[in-house]
């Protein structure tokens, strides 16, 4: 590194390792560093044009914004340069020594632990894999440039500021920054290149690269020679306000690279022009894979906002609903007014009907989608559904387009994906209710004692392991008439169900009605305040015992999820059901009455109601009590 007498920094530490990797290892796409140059010159720009709007003075006498590209052979150097908003010394901090974006140290460590494994061909492939997907999604473009530079210098200046500032680094473990005297508004980035990336010094090079990546960008990119003249060498309007008839895919998709900041492709694309009593223009992208911001409590969107092209901001709440905040793209309206400020737009009328008619067209692109491609669907609803299903408690007037979208895993489905009419087409004939059970993990709800009546009827049974799921379901209630019905909630109503045949060899007759009666009394007197009731249980063919919440009562995932985000909730007790069919409980059935048998019969009541907790995922509320009792029964077994 130059030797400088300006303030040196660390390197966050996240940061450091990312350098290390870049500058460390080989990449087929090195050229990757010009597309995210290019694509940060051009967010600089646009910046400043919406900042201008209300302070002209920002734009003096160099009101032509645009980007510069400069290669010197002679020096090895290559120049990025644009007149946009530049950054002030505390900016230059804050933005080129962090990565202020959570889970990055995360794949960093994936991308070292593929760079230390395997061999050959398929280790390199790994690593640019990698190295692509960590570029751009969490806004690490400015450091792409260590793949190709062995020393980078920023120099720049914020509009409206005198102060100029350097920033100098070698990717080593730290930057300095010293001022600047004579820096232009803007920010121009020296990259002084290793000796194997001096092909980017090549003004073929340079202009194929921005005819593959940037083309799209809506300001001038000039490429300068040695001699000072210059040359245009990108298309240089919108990319969205073409016809579609001119745009292909590659464009497309280099232009979702450009504004997606992600890796991969779009996994579907809606170019649409609106005309009318209001026009706007929008160009959206639906991601292959998930943002890493997905499900981040602030829930906000990645649709930029444009005003007869001028950038207004990427911040506005009201443009695209939070249940759809995975889209990414721009919108481009000649109807709002150009100096309109973030705060007023969330008021407005005009963009309340814009966003009206984009949550229409996408939701309707995605009932398209479904129809005809249910894989590629598939993989869109595991990415999304969970955000997507937000909408149905939040969105009341889109309800009825979100409902035919949403999809789940069922008892019997395995891992295929089923839709609400397709659960209701196959329901038999005497079902009235749609049935689901909720949880965490599908895998463990499929196993859940309360499915195994359902199942032994040949009732499916829909699995709710989102969050999500607890809240819209009161809020719909019914889908065609047809109320969701948990089946961990009151009593259970399957008695007019027949059990299947190859079900019934399985099953044991139930004890005497008379026995279960007593048992289910000593039960009821032993746990006494602990439940609210004990009964037997149509809902049990396998398991002794299970917990139901009470009708009327909360269900009891939604409990837990409620404590787990500390609200405060009245103690509710639930129900506990008996199997009257199972080998555990007939035995005890007929111990009632026995002479002796009292002792053991109250350690198996709180055995069984352990043994529900258990089964629900629920902590034992004394566990040195319930290996006692346990003890105590088998030795009792043993010696008998």
């Amino acid at each position: 590194m130059a030797n400088t007498n300006g303030e040196r920094h660390a390197f966050q530490a996240e940061v450091s390792k990312l350098l290390g990797l870049m500058a460390n290892s080989l990449y087929r796409e090195k050229e990757i560093f010009l597309r995210e140059l290019i694509s940060n010159a051009s967010d600089a720009c646009d910046k400043l044009r919406y900042s201008a709007i209300t302070r002209p003075e920002l734009l003096g006498d160099d009101a032509a914004l645009a980007v510069t590209i400069t290669p010197d052979s002679k020096s090895g150097v290559l120049v990025v340069a644009d007149n946009g908003i530049g950054m002030n010394r505390q900016e230059l901090i804050d933005n080129l020594g962090t990565i202020a974006r959570s889970g990055t140290e995360a794949f960093v460590k994936q991308m070292a632990e593929t760079q230390d494994g395997g061999d050959g061909q398929d280790e390199q492939e790994g690593e640019d894999g990698l190295a692509a997907g960590l570029i751009g999604q969490f806004g690490v473009g400015f450091y792409s440039s260590f793949m190709v530079a062995k020393r980078v210098e920023v120099v720049t200046r914020r509009a409206g500021e005198a102060e100029g500032w350097r920033w100098r680094s070698d990717g080593s473990g730290s930057f300095s920054i010293t001022p600047e005297a004579d820096a232009a508004r803007g920010t121009r980035i020296e990259l002084h290149l290793r000796k194997d990336a001096r092909e980017f010094l090549e003004p073929l090079r340079v202009r194929t690269v921005v005819k593959a990546y940037s083309d799209h960008i809506g300001l001038p990119i000039w490429l300068e020679n040695e001699s000072g003249q210059k040359e245009m060498v990108n298309e240089g309007s919108a990319l969205w306000s073409r016809p579609k008839s001119e745009i292909d895919e590659t464009q497309y998709r280099e232009f979702y690279h450009h504004i997606a900041h992600m890796p991969g492709d779009p996994w579907h694309t809606i170019h649409l022009h609106a005309e009318g009593r209001i026009e706007y223009t929008a160009l959206l992208f639906v991601p292959d894979t998930k943002p890493f911001d997905l499900f981040d409590p602030i829930r906000k969107h990645r649709v930029r906002l444009y005003v007869r092209r001028v950038f207004i901001t990427d911040e506005c709440e009201g443009l695209i609903p939070p249940y759809l905040r995975f889209m990414r793209g721009v919108v481009d309206s000649s109807d709002l007014a150009l100096n309109v400020s973030r705060e007023t737009l969330q008021n407005d009328p005009i963009l309340a009907k814009i966003r009206t008619g984009l949550v229409k067209r996408i939701l309707s692109d995605l009932a398209k989608r479904a129809k005809k491609a249910p894989d590629a669907y598939a993989s869109f609803w595991e990415n999304f559904g969970a955000v997507l299903k937000e909408g149905l408690y939040e969105d009341a007037e889109q309800k009825d387009r979100l409902l035919p979208l949403v999809r789940f895993q069922s008892v019997s489905g395995g891992d295929r994906w089923l839709s609400l009419d397709e659960y209701v087409e196959a329901m038999p004939e005497q079902q009235e209710a749609i049935y689901y059970i909720s949880g965490d993990d599908p895998a463990a709800l499929r196993r859940s004692p309360q499915v195994e009546g359902f199942r032994a009827r040949g009732i499916d049974v829909l699995l709710m392991a989102d969050p999500v799921d607890q809240f819209w379901l009161p809020t719909v209630g019914a889908f065609k008439e047809k109320p969701f019905r948990s089946i961990t909630q009151g009593a259970s109503d399957l008695d007019s169900f027949p059990v299947r045949e190859d079900e019934k060899t399985e099953m044991a007759d139930a004890a005497p009605p008379g026995e279960m009666d007593k048992l289910i009394a000593l039960v009821k007197l032993t746990l006494a305040d602990t439940v609210k009731d004990v009964r037997t249980s149509g809902r049990l063919t396998d398991s002794p015992v299970c917990l139901v919440a009470d009708e009327g009562d909360l269900d009891m995932h939604l409990e837990r999820l409620l404590r787990q985000h500390n609200h405060e909730l009245p103690v509710q007790k639930r129900v506990l059901e008996i199997n009257p069919s199972h080998d555990l409980t007939r035995a005890l059935a007929r111990m009632v009455g026995q002479k002796g048998a009292t002792e053991a019969l109250e350690d198996a009541a709180h055995l069984l109601m352990d043994q529900a907790l258990i089964l629900e995922g629920e902590p034992v509320p004394d566990p040195t009590a319930f290996t006692k009792r346990l003890s105590g029964l088998v030795s009792r077994a043993l010696t008998e």
